[in-house]
């Protein structure tokens, strides 16, 4: 029996040890899809309590662990309700010896051992004295400390196109912080035309450029100005919810009728929505070609799927769910669009339905392009699926019909800046899904090669494939 988070868990033989010991452990993390804020980041934001930066703060906190609260029947008032704070760290303490198999078990006493120095295993017996020291440890810890600490590169954050990147700015020109903050492309509210919020968005866009939008003359000159604006910035990657993936084909002409239809307070049809969205699709992927950008599809997320708690405490609260739905010719159909003009950008492509990761991998590698190594990626196990069985799925998938080889590796799509210690529960997985192959003969035992691959899996390939037109 191994020790409990000992110094080899997840590592089950020899090879795997030295492999992520020697070679991957101190590896640095690009994290180029996260939810940090960068004003937080700028301010080095400092935490009152433990479960403002651990549990809750507000309409914001840590979806896993509120799940799992849920599940464990714990009231909403210790979750997103009123409780005190230390109500509520409480209530998680009462949560967490129940949540065996979960990822949350492990994530939860890294974090405890690597930032607040803490190697008691949780529990209510303990959790009153834990959320002591914790809150006595935050005294000395802020957001920029707890980055630094993690051996954090560079961070890409998640910004709408609207946004005036203040924040980014000031950290760009604060040479204290050694760590790249660079902002990503989010432009989701421009995409769903059928939202509600589409003509009040549309009203901030044309406030920010200075001008009218209101047919497709407007938004490309719109959409082209924010783009070199986030460009001048540091952008250098998008980021689209694509909860399902429709297309239908269409030409300018018609594309400007259904805006101005819409503008104009008209309802527009399915059909109509799935050509605006394609179009869309391939006119941000063109700019994106065009500035050297990578852009990533987010697939298959049904989001707020119980009204009555949409109603009482609203969305993004941890109501959602995996999507299932076809996404195939649709999503060929842009890429192709795309690559037909070799106006493709590097594409990043995830779903959290577990059953298209080969869907993804085979259809991602059918575009390519001379002298770009990796171009199109299947991301890797995303939200739902960023646990053991998820990303052990998503090794096999990509080495089995693709290169394990040209992985950009693994992100935190977190709001958390503590969530960095996923990235050791994912290096080590890789290091021994690897070590496998090696064990059971289907790969030689050339532990430096390996070793030199793991790395770039775990920052090197990153680094080249985001920074390559900087």
């Amino acid at each position: 029996m191994k020790e409990f988070l000992g110094k080899d868990f997840m590592l089950n033989s020899d090879i795997a040890k030295v492999l992520y010991h020697k070679y991957v452990e101190k590896m640095p993390i690009y994290d180029y899809h996260c939810h940090l804020n960068a004003k937080e980041i700028y301010e080095d934001r400092r935490f009152d309590s433990i479960t403002d930066l651990w549990l809750v703060e507000g309409h914001f906190g840590d979806h896993y662990k509120w799940r799992a609260m849920r599940a464990n029947g714990v009231s909403e008032k210790y979750i997103t309700g009123d409780a005190s704070k230390k109500d509520k760290f409480l209530k998680w303490a009462e949560t967490i010896p129940y949540t065996v198999g979960n990822p949350l078990y492990i994530w939860t006493h890294l974090e405890l051992r690597k930032y607040f120095g803490i190697y008691e295993n949780f529990s209510p017996k303990n959790a009153s004295s834990i959320y002591d020291s914790m809150n006595e440890t935050l005294k000395t810890l802020t957001a920029r400390k707890i980055i630094e600490n993690s051996n954090v590169d560079t961070i890409c954050t998640t910004d709408d196109p609207i946004d005036d990147l203040r924040y980014h700015k000031l950290l760009k020109e604060d040479k204290s912080f050694k760590v790249h903050v660079y902002p990503a492309f989010r432009p989701d509210k421009l995409l769903n035309i059928d939202w509600d919020s589409f003509l009040p968005y549309i009203e901030s866009l044309s406030n920010v450029v200075g001008y009218k939008v209101n047919n497709l003359a407007t938004l490309k000159s719109a959409i082209k100005e924010r783009i070199e604006f986030f460009h001048e910035n540091g952008c250098r990657i998008s980021d689209h919810a694509l909860d399902k993936v429709v297309y239908e084909k269409t030409n300018d002409e018609e594309v400007d009728t259904i805006i101005q239809k819409r503008i104009n307070g008209e309802t527009i049809t399915d059909s109509e929505v799935k050509k605006y969205r394609g179009y869309l699709l391939v006119l941000l992927g063109k700019e994106y070609k065009s500035h050297g950008w990578v852009q990533q599809y987010h697939i298959k997320a049904l989001r707020n799927n119980s009204s009555r708690m949409m109603r009482e405490i609203g969305p993004d609260t941890g109501f959602d769910s995996i999507n299932d739905g076809t996404i195939a010719e649709p999503l060929s159909r842009i890429l192709d669009e795309l690559d037909s003009t070799n106006s493709l950008p590097k594409t990043i492509l995830y779903s959290l339905n577990p059953s298209d990761n080969e869907l993804l991998a085979t259809l991602a590698f059918c575009f390519r392009e001379e002298g770009v190594p990796g171009k199109m990626q299947l991301g890797s196990a995303w939200w739902f699926l960023d646990q053991k069985d998820g990303m052990i799925n998503q090794f096999k998938a990509l080495s089995n019909l693709g290169l394990l080889s040209r992985f950009v590796g693994m992100l935190t799509d977190s709001r958390s800046f503590l969530s960095y210690t996923r990235h050791e529960y994912f290096r080590r997985l890789l290091c021994n899904f690897v070590a496998d192959l090696v064990n059971n003969g289907e790969y030689p035992n050339d532990i430096e090669f390996l070793g030199k691959m793991l790395q770039d899996i775990a920052f090197n390939n990153a680094k080249a494939y985001f920074d390559s037109s900087r």
